[in-house]
């Protein structure tokens, strides 16, 4: 989707006997504050933040919010100078993409009720029944190994710094760890190598994790084109797919696993994939193709009426399709702010939908009239 200079913004399309109803928690590029809104497209709550730009977030069962950030008094990111020698791993992975510093737990009112500091922590988290999380932390990778793995490209002249790759880390209510899994022992450097258009700076970038209930671990691996399943005992990859390009968010849905696929060029896809047979059973595109198009971010999550809600994550739509692949309900992000370089985004990483009766949302008042100013400000209401 492009940007147009009359670009309409909230609720474009609701088709309201198709839809699933609940409340949809987003949190735009740039912005401080996290939004809850309604099936009118309307703001009913808002968290916000003043110690980290926040990044993506979940509601807990408890009504918490669990959020990614970054601590506002981050120094710039260093200038890239290919020419130069690396630049030491803390601040290397300052200018990634994903990066972020902070994971924190913010209650319904507003106060900080857990936090956990690493600064080598990127994308997404997983949160498990007992209290413990799970996210993604870059490493360097040993010597032998950066030798070892095939693809990328350099920059003329380059100095290249050592391969990162990641190590899946398990922590406890306490912060401390207690898990640690190297996914990249599990991968192949020669039939997992990087892709030909991306920097040798990373060999994997994984940029999103879902846990089923064996504790097999699904990730995508968006610079080797690869989403894999590391078994429930960590000690394998019982299955990968290299059929997506770019790829974010896989999620499982029964035996079944759904990944937003980017695309490397002109158009995204949303596929739903049987493992046992590698099998794509289900898809959406746009109609034509280049209808529906994000370079990079963006998710998607099958909802209880299996639809699937999708954020096409550069544009800053969300949209709803459903199984026969209509679309049901789309809302357009208002919230314009600036990027790392200054410029206007409308960009939201993803989104998750939550139904009226989630424990998140028992007894919470989700009047969007509290917001009126924040509503009839960006067009909401």
């Amino acid at each position: 989707m492009g940007w147009s200079i009359n670009r309409p913004v909230g609720l474009t399309f609701h088709k309201p006997g198709l839809s699933t109803k609940g409340y949809t928690l987003l949190t735009p590029h740039g912005d401080s504050s996290s939004y809850l809104i309604d099936m009118d497209g309307r703001v009913v709550h808002r968290w916000l933040f003043s110690h980290i730009r926040p990044g993506y977030g979940r509601l807990l069962k408890n009504g918490n919010l669990l959020m990614t950030g970054s601590d506002v008094d981050l120094p710039t990111a260093p200038k890239d100078e290919p020419t130069k020698a690396p630049l030491p791993f803390e601040q290397h992975v300052t200018r990634l993409g994903g990066y972020h510093t902070t994971l924190c737990e913010m209650n319904w009112q507003g106060d900080i009720v857990w936090e956990y500091e690493n600064r080598s922590q990127h994308h997404d988290f997983y949160r498990f029944e007992n209290g413990n999380t799970m996210v993604p932390e870059w490493v360097e990778l040993p010597e032998d190994l950066h030798k070892r793995v095939r693809g990328g490209y350099k920059m003329p002249r380059e100095r290249l710094p050592r391969l990162l790759g990641d190590d899946l880390v398990e922590i406890d209510s306490q912060g401390r760890e207690v898990r640690r899994i190297n996914t990249w022992k599990l991968l192949d450097p020669i039939k997992d190598p990087i892709t030909p258009s991306t920097r040798r700076w990373e060999w994997t970038h994984l940029n999103g994790l879902d846990i089923n209930e064996k504790g097999e671990i699904v990730f995508s691996a968006r610079n080797s084109n690869r989403v894999a399943v590391i078994n429930a005992a960590a000690t394998e990859i019982r299955w990968k797919f290299s059929r997506g390009h770019g790829q974010h968010n896989p999620t499982w849905v029964g035996d079944h696993i759904q990944v937003f696929d980017n695309g490397d060029s002109s158009s995204s896809r949303v596929i739903e994939i049987n493992p046992d047979t590698d099998e794509i059973v289900w898809t959406y595109h746009g109609v034509p193709f280049q209808q529906f198009y994000s370079g990079h971010i963006s998710g998607a999550s099958r909802l209880a009426s299996g639809n699937t809600l999708v954020c096409e994550g550069t544009s800053g739509r969300l949209f709803e399709v459903n199984k026969a692949r209509d679309v049901v309900r789309e809302w357009i992000n208002p919230f314009v702010n600036n990027n790392k370089r200054g410029e206007a985004t409308v960009s939201i990483y993803r989104a998750h939908r939550y139904s009226p009766d989630h424990p998140a949302l028992v007894d919470k008042d989700l009047d969007p009239h509290r917001h009126a100013n924040i509503n009839r400000l960006n067009g909401l209401m």
